[in-house]
């Protein structure tokens, strides 16, 4: 990557979000960073982890397991892992134990399936991903459903459902941030239940994201520069 070192451009986005937060009204360090490392060489989230970022998000469950044994080999200290892709259901098993965080659960039987992987250990947390874009071959439950599976989502042992995500179409993001930020009061109004995780807001959208109440942003080109390809 050219330019900055990754430890420059971590300090330099912090200080962005820190003054998107403060031009929002909300308390200093109320959002989390969260890198996004899909593409990127394992060298370069060894940086980051060295300047002092421990959660990191993936689409891939092979990528991350083959970024887990390249850091942990490489001396880096503890990481929370997140997927933030789509999860097919036959991976859901070695995702469970892999992924400290799954924000990108979007059906109810996949919250099923991850419930029995993780039968008898301690609870995974997820994240529903929510498709407020209304455009074709987009992942995520539909606010109606969600709505819907609700009760059931809550009652399922061995994960733990701590908020929504929610990826916004460009030119929309203020828009679909209100609407998931509102979604999730009227989730907490039903079900009793605190839902402290907003993880809304990538690199072009993370400021609107703060300022409708994400408290993650998942940034990845700002911090490590553009990704290589993915093989199909």
């Amino acid at each position: 990557m050219s330019g900055p070192a990754v430890e420059e451009r971590l300090a330099a986005l912090v200080a962005e979000i820190r003054s998107a937060e403060r031009q929002a009204g909300r308390a200093e360090g109320s959002v989390e960073l969260l890198g996004v490392t899909k593409g990127q060489p394992p060298e370069l989230v060894l940086e980051a982890t060295a300047a002092g970022l421990q959660s990191l998000g993936e689409n891939y469950v092979q990528e991350c397991a083959a970024k887990e044994r390249w850091l942990r080999q490489a001396g880096a200290g503890p990481v929370s892992w997140h997927l933030l892709g789509h999860l097919q259901r036959n991976k859901a098993r070695r995702a469970a134990s892999l992924f400290r965080w799954i924000e990108s659960l979007d059906s109810l039987k996949l919250a099923r399936l991850l419930s029995a992987a993780r039968a008898g250990s301690g609870p995974l947390i997820v994240l529903c991903e929510v498709d407020l874009t209304q455009l074709p071959g987009r992942n995520g439950f539909e606010p109606d459903r969600l709505e819907r599976d609700w009760e059931e989502l809550l009652t399922l042992e061995g994960i733990a459902v701590q908020g929504l995500m929610t990826v916004a179409a460009p030119g929309e993001g203020r828009r679909a941030f209100a609407a998931c930020h509102g979604l999730a009061e009227r989730l907490v109004a039903r079900g009793g239940r605190a839902l402290p995780t907003l993880s809304m807001g990538m690199s072009a959208d993370f400021r609107d994201a703060i300022a409708e109440g994400s408290t993650r942003v998942r940034i990845g080109s700002l911090l490590f520069g553009e990704r290589e390809l993915h093989p199909a």
